[in-house]
């Protein structure tokens, strides 16, 4: 596709359809455009089918080879939303504690089992950190490897009482989804056995 020549741009807010050079057709509503490096910004339909949400698409106009304006927005576009800057810092603080965290569990040897518990147990408590190879929770109840119910210790009492139905939950879980792989395996063993 030939680029934009000067003045020509595309308006936030326009409909627009897109060909890939994959051959993927992408259609949606224009949200930003940056002349200089060639990139579309779209606003989608959910691929999920949710209709309260929207897929966002970055497309690199060099790999398009074709774009079709569907419906052109010619009227100012409405001011962008404020952001809510404290919320954005303390979201990115908590990802970032977050990652140094998983980091952490690599550099010290702990096992994968050990990092997914950790990851279950923080999905339903953010007070859980590190401490080693144990993971400590709420400080109150510390976990050592290899991570199993009876290897959780504490003050007896409502925090050590959940958190050993969250580990004892983890575990059921995490063997139903083997128990259901190795079924699948199997199935499929059995399949190709038949059809040979």
């Amino acid at each position: 596709m030939a680029a934009p020549g000067p003045g020509e741009y595309f308006s936030v807010g326009s409909h627009v359809s897109c060909l890939t050079c994959l051959g993927q057709r992408l259609q949606g509503e224009v949200v930003a455009f940056d002349y200089q490096s060639k990139m579309l910004t779209l606003k989608c339909a959910s691929s999920s089918g949710k209709p309260n949400l929207n897929d966002v698409i970055l497309i690199n106009l060099a790999y398009v080879s074709e774009v079709d304006i569907i419906n052109d927005r010619t009227e100012t576009p409405p001011p962008l939303a404020s952001l809510n800057v404290s919320k954005l810092a303390n979201r990115a603080r908590t990802e970032k504690e977050d990652k140094l965290s998983q980091a952490y569990a690599i550099s010290a040897g702990v096992s994968v089992e050990g990092q997914q518990l950790f990851q279950t147990i923080h999905k339903t408590i953010k007070d859980c950190k590190w401490q080693e190879k144990n993971i400590i929770v709420m400080d109150d109840v510390v976990i050592s490897p290899p991570y199993q119910v009876e290897n959780c210790k504490g003050k007896e009492g409502s925090a050590l009482s959940h958190v050993r139905k969250i580990v004892e939950k983890h575990f059921r879980d995490v063997e139903s989804q083997k128990s259901m792989q190795r079924s699948q395996a199997q199935q499929t063993q059995k399949d190709s056995t038949l059809s040979s």
